[in-house]
């Protein structure tokens, strides 16, 4: 299987390359049935990639360890939910999953458009294939996934312990698709600017697919946060790693996108921006892909230093120099077709919050390749830290929060006086109500935690107005309850509302991070059985040690030490918390014994916490596994002594029975652990954010349905409801 796996990538590559060229013949002779053959190709080039990749995932799934990435990737012992995400933990599989994923969407936008922009289309196709045919050349020359063993080991390394958790099951998958979506818009840009065709058709026909990127790498930034706040055993959600903050940054100038391209589809305006931003996703997804890739930064999430960057630095070098030739030689068909007739207006508020938004994103490109930067110019790599992303990101977000509020409720072109005091009079309203309650928090003396609570009051109270004038209106048109009135205005304009429920998961996200940033409370403390901590005004007393030795497949996996935790509030118990710590053994056991590679290799904190709407009671331990260092050290020269007298099953058994004599040991006279300790409020509203987030997404996604209601009855109905509106 492995030689047909091999046989399909090499296919795969000559089919995108073949594609390619008949796909630039046919822009250039402007002849319909090569742009036919160059979007059958990019048919072909999925059907192959989907081959090549089941391949792959039966070789997982029956942990065929002659295939080189399944003996490192897998083994055995695997559980059988992990071997079907191991894949795309190797470098070699994940792009395959790069390439199969821009091969799906590229043949779903080809079909779609395949009767419009019959002009751009294969400039597009050419684009979309040149990409592909990149990845595939990787997949054939440089990671090959379909590389065999001459002898294939008994049993294979084994899945990295931190990527056992669920979130890995989807989170490279969307991140992937978000990148790979953001290609769509990027090859269309490119085929409108050099065909000259700049109106907003281009947008029209791919605004779907970069709404579908922002989503789907909005979820991979959520669900890759929550992985780190529950399997990385620091109590925080964002790092601002290198390889975090290369998500962020085409998705922040995708949000961008998706904002001006509605004003180029009313107005006429911002074409160089819309281009500009379009390509701009494109370039920054690759490149973050190319940041995982090449080991020049360090990041837990990277695959480690490899062969790849030059390839990377070579295609984002051709984009970034094609990109800017094209947009400064269109300049003259990108004027725009009308000027802003208003600072106080709702594009004036879109534009304003397009830039705040490449700003973001440009502290973060600057802060994740600052030591770089650093090491070119001085000579040493230095870093930047939380600390100093913070100074710039919290003003900015403020003012980000601050434009939401503002642009559902101040009208198109131009605003009014009148408009703004009967639009801003509730959601002010709302504001204060907002610093009211961060001030009973003790937000008082945290100045930017107050300031983003009634930002995000006034945008909750702007949304609710905005819906609740929407209703009204609505059930002056029809005989609707207060209910099915929502749902039928929703209904006939889910692109406008579902960009409200996305304010309002923003809104309510940004509530979450100041309030856990700002009035979080965290305590390391070093406990003995009986000892008791507090943090938070809360007492967590450390009851007794815990132990157990997880196995699979007969075979000993990891050993797990923890502890059991009461905690108390005003004497009162509230919780009861169990974390832990598992050891996996080294997957390098040279020089080794058999019992102390258990404490050599990978080693996961599985946290214990007690969340809720107000707060996280969040826990890790660390066991003190230094006085259990001569037990080790002995039971390791016992088993070298008799190494030769037992038989591997023997061996076996022995085993099993010193790693329990040693868990038993430690419960039975347990030194002190160490414990982290964190109570954050509001860490949940930051999960529910996110998820009003991509609902609203979801929503916008989805097509416009309902009926229109009778003519006459219309009108008059129409009336009463703007008179409604208007007096509100």
């Amino acid at each position: 299987m492995a030689d047909l796996g091999r046989a399909l990538l090499v296919l795969a590559l000559a089919v995108a390359v073949f594609g390619a060229v008949i796909a630039v013949m046919a822009g250039v002779r402007g002849r319909r049935d090569l742009a036919l053959s160059a979007r059958r190709c990019v048919y072909a080039l999925a059907a192959l990639t989907v081959a090549s990749f089941a391949i792959l995932e039966a070789a997982f799934l029956r942990t065929d360890l002659s295939f080189s990435v399944v003996a490192s990737h897998s083994s055995t012992t695997t559980p059988a939910f992990y071997k079907a995400t191991a894949p795309w933990s190797s470098q070699e599989g994940s792009l395959l999953l790069w390439l199969l994923l821009l091969s799906l969407w590229s043949s779903l936008v080809l079909f779609l458009t395949r009767r419009r922009l019959r002009d751009v289309q294969p400039w597009a196709t050419a684009v979309l294939l040149g990409l592909a045919a990149f990845f595939a050349g990787l997949l054939v020359f440089s990671a090959n996934p379909f590389t065999t063993l001459a002898t294939p080991p008994a049993e294979g390394a084994g899945l990295n312990p931190l990527l056992r958790h669920p979130s890995m099951m989807s989170h490279p998958p969307m991140l992937y698709s978000g990148y790979t979506l953001f290609a769509i818009p990027f090859a269309f840009a490119v085929g409108a600017l050099i065909v000259r065709r700049v109106d907003a058709e281009w947008i029209a026909a791919t605004r779907r697919f970069a709404l579908a990127a922002w989503f789907f790498l909005g979820i991979g930034i959520l669900l890759g946060a929550r992985w780190s706040y529950a399997e990385l055993g620091w109590g925080g959600y964002w790092a601002w790693d290198p390889v975090e903050n290369a998500s962020l940054m085409p998705w922040l100038t995708g949000t961008a996108f998706i904002h001006s391209l509605m004003i180029q589809e009313r107005r006429g305006m911002l074409k160089v921006w819309n281009a500009s931003l379009a390509l701009s996703c494109g370039v920054l997804s690759i490149l973050g892909t190319f940041l995982v890739r090449s080991g020049i930064l360090d990041s837990i999430h990277a695959f480690g230093a490899s062969t790849l960057g030059v390839p990377f630095l070579v295609l984002i070098g051709v984009m970034v120099a094609g990109s800017i030739a094209l947009v400064v030689s269109r300049l003259d068909v990108l004027r725009s077709e009308h000027r802003l007739d208003s600072l106080w207006s709702r594009e004036a508020v879109f534009l304003g919050n397009n830039l705040v938004l490449v700003g973001l994103a440009f502290v973060v490109f600057w802060g994740t390749f600052f030591p770089l930067i650093a090491e070119a110019v001085t000579g040493t790599k230095q870093a930047l830290g939380p600390p100093w992303f913070d100074k710039y990101i919290v003003p900015l977000a403020l003012v980000l929060v601050l434009l939401s509020g503002i642009g559902p409720l101040i009208a198109w072109r131009r605003g009014t006086l009148a408009n703004a005091r009967r639009s801003f009079l509730w959601p002010a309203v709302g504001g204060v109500a907002g610093g009211v309650v961060a001030i009973a928090l003790g937000g008082g003396g945290r100045p930017l935690a107050l300031v983003m609570f009634v930002l995000g009051a006034f945008v909750l109270a702007g949304v609710w107005q905005e819906l609740w004038r929407g209703v009204r209106a609505r059930r002056a048109m029809s005989d609707d309850g207060p209910l099915r009135a929502l749902v039928a205005l929703v209904d006939r304009n889910r692109r406008r509302y579902g960009g409200y429920l996305v304010h309002v998961g923003m809104a309510v996200l940004f509530i979450g991070v100041a309030a856990s940033s700002a009035f979080q409370n965290a305590s390391d403390t070093r406990l003995s059985p009986g000892e008791t901590a507090r943090v938070g005004g809360y007492d967590v007393r450390y009851d007794e040690p815990t132990s157990r030795i997880d196995t699979q497949g007969g075979d000993v996996e990891r050993i797990v030490l923890g502890a059991q935790l009461t905690v108390r509030k005003d004497g009162e118990v509230v919780a009861r918390l169990h974390p832990e710590r598992g050891y996996y053994p080294s997957r390098d056991a040279g020089g080794l014994g058999p019992v102390g590679r258990f404490f050599e290799g990978e080693a996961t904190s599985e946290i214990a916490m007690d969340a809720g709407a107000t707060k996280d009671l969040w826990t890790a331990v660390s066991p003190d596994i230094g006085k259990l260092e001569p037990i080790i050290a002995e039971g390791d020269k016992v088993f070298a002594d008799a190494a030769d007298a037992l038989t591997p099953e023997q061996q076996g058994m022995a085993l099993g029975s010193a790693l329990r004599g040693l868990v038993d040991r430690y419960t039975d006279s347990p030194p002190p652990a160490t414990f982290r300790l964190i109570v954050s409020p509001m860490v949940t509203w930051i999960w529910v954010g996110g998820l009003l987030v991509f609902l609203g997404g979801l929503i916008a996604l989805v097509p416009p349905g309902g009926t229109a209601p009778r003519p006459v009855t219309a009108r008059l109905r129409a009336r009463v409801a703007r008179e409604l509106a208007a007096g509100a």
